[in-house]
C-alpha cells in the first residue's frame, strides 16, 4: 500500500467567515491588526474573544470607542446531532450589539445564524458559517468590505430584469410596494 491510501481520511473545517466593514477605515486604520491574508485556526475549546484590548483579545481593533472586550464567539456542538454552530455573546458594559436586527445587552447571547450582520457603533460585521465536520478546531477567514455590508442587503440579486429595466428587488429596499404597470403604458 501507498502512503496515499495509508493517509488518514481528511475532515473538513467549519469557517467562519466574517466581512468587516466601518466607515472611517480608510483614515483610522482600526483593522491594522486584523490579519486578512490567511485563515486562523481557533481551538474549539476556546472563545474568539473581539475588543480593543490585544492581550485580552485574539482579534484587535485598534479604536478608543470600542470595549477592551466587545464580544465573544464560541463553537460548540448541537445537542442530540452532529451539528455544530457559534454562539455570540455581548461582552461589552457601554455598547449594545445586535445580530440581525436583536440587540444583545451586556452579557446577552444568542445562536450565530449562518449568514447574518453583527453591528455595534459603525462597525458592520457580516458573518457566513461554512460548516465542516472537525469537532477539536474551527478556523476564521477575516475579509474586508469597501462599501457597507447593510446597503449591500438592498443590491439587486442576480434575477432576470424585466424587460422595462426595473428590478422588482431594488423598488422593495426602497420601501415602495409592487405595483401592477401595463406594459403598454411604459
Amino acid at each position: 500500500m501507498s502512503s496515499f491510501e495509508e493517509a488518514e481520511t481528511e475532515e473538513t473545517v467549519t469557517c467562519l467567515h466574517l466581512t468587516f466593514y466601518h466607515p472611517g477605515q480608510g483614515e483610522k486604520m482600526m483593522f491594522r491588526c486584523l490579519d486578512f491574508c490567511r485563515r486562523q485556526r481557533v481551538r474549539a475549546d476556546d472563545a474568539a474573544k473581539f475588543g480593543r484590548d490585544s492581550s485580552l483579545c485574539r482579534y484587535s481593533l485598534v479604536d478608543t470607542r470600542v470595549s477592551r472586550l466587545q464580544f465573544s464567539l464560541q463553537f460548540y456542538r448541537k445537542l442530540h446531532t452532529s451539528e455544530h454552530g457559534f454562539e455570540i455573546k455581548n461582552l461589552s458594559k457601554k455598547t449594545k450589539l445586535t445580530v440581525n436586527q436583536t440587540e444583545l445587552g451586556y452579557l446577552n447571547k444568542t445562536d450565530l445564524p449562518w449568514k447574518c450582520i453583527i453591528c455595534f457603533g459603525d462597525y458592520q460585521i457580516l458573518a457566513e458559517i461554512q460548516e465542516g465536520e472537525a469537532v477539536d478546531y474551527f478556523e476564521t477567514h477575516l475579509h474586508l468590505a469597501e462599501a457597507p455590508i447593510l446597503q449591500e442587503k438592498c443590491l439587486p440579486s442576480l434575477q432576470p430584469v424585466p424587460e422595462n429595466g426595473i428590478s422588482p428587488s431594488l423598488s422593495l429596499c426602497q420601501g415602495k410596494s409592487p405595483t401592477e404597470i401595463d406594459e403598454n403604458e411604459l
